[in-house]
């Protein structure tokens, strides 16, 4: 049960925040910001995903010292899934916003195809694991 309890927490936890950084990158974009601007946000959104994560395994784990590599990947995985989703549910947002911001009616449609999500997915379980090892070495420390 406390690895549920991990997944949601930090899940919504997780998803808030991307969702607020992408809700400030609205906001930026709006003002006309530069390059600077959206590497500045990249930078944020990547040490989003490597610390919520991390940090819900490492509770998983400083909870339950027998719980091993493959607890803390499932809720490291799945905290980084439910961020994901969120990113795939606002991010045609931002590009409606750009678009209108370059004087296009509508933007490029952005299709999601099964390869493109389970390339998410595999992108997911890599964040996963490498957050999982994050927090064991963390932990072990």
């Amino acid at each position: 049960m406390n690895s549920l309890v991990n997944i949601v927490a930090f899940g919504i936890a997780g998803a808030v925040m991307m969702a607020a950084l992408i809700g400030l990158l609205l906001i930026a974009s709006g003002r006309n910001a530069g390059r600077p601007v959206r590497i500045l946000f990249g930078a944020v959104a990547v040490v989003l995903l490597l610390m919520v994560p991390s940090i819900a395994a490492l509770n998983l784990l400083a909870a339950d010292p027998s719980a091993g590599f493959g607890r803390a990947l499932l809720v490291a995985f799945c905290v980084v899934a439910i961020v994901y989703a969120t990113n795939v549910a606002l991010i045609p947002l931002a590009l409606r916003r750009a678009a209108a911001a370059r004087g296009l009616d509508r933007p490029a449609p952005l299709r999601l195809t099964p390869a493109t999500l389970l390339g998410g997915l595999i992108i997911c379980a890599a964040l996963g694991a490498l957050d999982a090892g994050l927090a064991l070495a963390a932990n072990a420390a």
